[in-house]
């Protein structure tokens, strides 16, 4: 029981953490883009306060936590003006792919420090932090590579579907933006008919067999 709070504390603190990189890095792209609302909203920042969502960032990992199921969440979108961009709609692709490209590079980083780091075997009774230190760090590259699968979804409002969208001709687009009331509904009806695990978990599998070891 135990080890299963230590668990779930941790894979917390790392979806958590993750999130709030993922707004900060969509505020950050945006700002260097030309866009300053973010920033001037105080999203430029790793205070996780400030990106939180009660839904996305709580009640939901909290709820996928209790019945052991796959920890996915979001937090509360950074407001994006795409009039400052002097690139429309090539620059809301971008300040998008910034999200996912958030949570590989955590990933990439979670993997490459996990390659290096000496793990001594527990001994009871002996302090030892490289276990816990490997637990957070290989639950951070496994949890951030289905983070960014799942925000690259191409359903709107998730970055996949935004995207999408900024490629699309603008007539297409807006009729595709109508999708996002729904978006819920349609995340759902993929998980029930098992269309999430199929679309997912192939490139996770994949992504993480190219990580370093």
């Amino acid at each position: 029981m135990d080890l299963n709070i230590a668990y779930s504390f941790i894979s917390f603190a790392v979806l958590l953490f993750s999130l709030t990189v993922h707004e900060m890095s969509h505020a950050w792209a945006a700002d260097r883009l030309g866009d300053p609302t973010g920033r001037r909203l105080g999203r430029l920042s790793l205070n996780p306060l400030a990106h939180a969502d009660l839904v996305g960032t709580v009640l939901l990992p909290l709820v996928a936590i209790a019945r052991g199921v796959p920890i996915i969440g979001w937090a509360k979108p950074v407001p994006v003006d795409a009039r400052r961009f002097r690139h429309p709609r090539r620059d809301h692709l971008l300040v998008a792919a910034a999200g996912p490209a958030s949570h590989l590079v955590i990933a990439l980083a979670a993997a490459s420090a996990l390659a290096v780091l000496p793990v001594s075997p527990q001994t009871l009774g002996e302090a030892n932090l490289s276990v816990p230190v490997a637990a957070f760090l290989t639950r951070a590259m496994r949890l951030n590579v289905l983070l960014a699968l799942f925000h690259l979804l191409p359903i709107p409002p998730l970055d996949g579907g935004t995207m999408l969208a900024a490629l699309l001709p603008a007539s297409v687009a807006a009729s595709f933006d109508r999708v996002r009331p729904y978006a819920f509904l349609v995340l759902g009806a993929l998980v029930l008919v098992g269309g999430f695990d199929a679309i997912v978990v192939p490139p996770n599998r994949l992504i993480l067999s190219w990580l370093p070891k």
